[in-house]
């Protein structure tokens, strides 16, 4: 078994914030290869040797181990990340017992996929500090576009969002700090899309025309009623 030590120094991965992604399903695969895209190095653990294969030369290392066992993780060097991420979607107990082993490396950033409300409870008793529910997350953001006047919804903590939609009429060939919109529903206009532009900064001089899109940023419920505004 292949020892991230003889590749690494610790130096070197605590300057490139390597991560350790342990379970290499679709989010713990797609998680280390966006990590790898960012330029960050990351060691993959997984005991199906097919998805070990599919991502040998896509990641720093890949690793086919049984993550459940103190002595692979440590062969691994495992203790030495300050950032791990278990995504295993399966199996609970190899969850939890992975975690816990995470948890007693005493590694600071440990990052959990929950598969349920109760397993998520179990994870954040243990201590784990980020507990993620992908399945019931982007069900919570599908829901938000299904209707279609919303084109992208990013929600954050105390009922905050931030919505990608088109501008609503009443808003156009106007500046923006002429249009009240913070004063009137409750929500900020942050960025404007313009064909051919990208994004830019909203400020109270900006004028949104029809085929822009902008970002909107407020409480979910006022800034889905704002996209719905026509």
């Amino acid at each position: 078994m292949a020892d991230w030590l003889t590749r690494h120094r610790p130096q070197e991965r605590a300057d490139s914030n390597a991560v350790v992604v342990i379970g290499l399903g679709r989010f713990g695969s797609a998680l280390a290869l966006e990590l790898m895209a960012a330029g960050t190095e990351v060691l993959g653990i997984d005991d199906d040797p097919d998805i070990v294969q599919g991502l040998n030369g896509r990641l720093t290392q890949v690793v086919r181990a049984d993550s459940t066992k103190e002595e692979v993780l440590r062969q691994l060097s495992v203790p030495d990340f300050d950032f791990a991420v278990v995504g295993i979607g399966t199996n609970v107990e190899a969850s939890i017992l992975t975690t816990s082993l995470l948890l007693n490396f005493e590694i600071r950033n440990v990052w959990a996929k929950a598969l349920s409300e109760p397993h998520g409870r179990i994870l954040q008793q243990l201590g784990v500090g980020h507990v993620v529910f992908p399945e019931h997350d982007m069900g919570r953001r599908v829901a938000h576009l299904v209707r279609g006047t919303v084109l992208d919804y990013i929600q954050f903590e105390d009922d905050f969002a931030m919505v990608k939609t088109r501008p609503p009429t009443e808003i156009l060939g106007r500046r923006l700090g002429d249009t009240g919109v913070r004063t009137r529903y409750g929500v900020t206009i942050v960025a404007v899309h313009r064909r051919g532009e990208g994004f830019s900064y909203a400020t109270a001089d900006t004028v949104v025309e029809a085929d822009d899109m902008i970002l909107v940023a407020g409480r979910t419920k006022l800034a889905e009623r704002f996209s719905r505004l026509h």
